[in-house]
């Protein structure tokens, strides 16, 4: 099981498995409802090296990029959710709109993104090609959005039963 960790401990962390020849794996997102989809994406972007580090946007950071009804999960519960996934080693919290200062701060050998972004449109793909690492744009599994999650649930309305 991973562990949530601060931006200052993540950087000791990545320095430390480098230094032990480790290859270091990053990737980012929202991960407001956790679903297959990310199980997935999560555990082939592990298959690219030894350790996975996962940068989870705060709460504010969600609403400024997906809207005031969002995030439906807190941060902290997010967090400590993708940590709880086998293949995810660290979880670090970032407020900014994008990962681009903690990609910096730890630059990592390998950054992996969603197919639906272009090598130009990855941030921090300069941060970690400058280094030397790659940039993986990785295709998700299809049909698996948290997007169309939440528009289920609204598609329920009143006939979604209380717990």
């Amino acid at each position: 099981m991973g562990r949530v960790v601060s931006r200052e401990e993540l950087a000791a962390v990545c320095r430390s498995e480098r230094e032990a020849g480790r290859t270091v794996v990053f990737s980012n997102g929202c991960f407001d409802i956790l679903h297959h989809g990310h199980v997935d994406y999560l555990a082939r972007a592990k298959a690219l090296g030894d350790v996975l580090v996962v940068g989870v946007n705060t709460d504010d950071s969600v609403r400024r990029l997906k809207g005031p009804t969002r995030p439906v999960v807190a941060e902290d519960d997010r967090a400590a959710v993708v940590a709880a996934l086998g293949v995810v080693d660290y979880v670090c919290l970032f407020s900014e709109d994008t990962p681009y200062e903690l990609i910096a701060h730890i630059v990592p050998h390998v950054l992996v993104k969603g197919a639906g972004y272009s090598r130009e449109t990855i941030v921090g793909a300069d941060v970690v090609e400058d280094a030397g690492g790659r940039v993986v744009a990785m295709e998700a599994l299809e049909g698996h959005s948290t997007r169309d999650i939440i528009a289920r649930i609204h598609e329920l309305g009143e006939g979604v039963p209380e717990d």
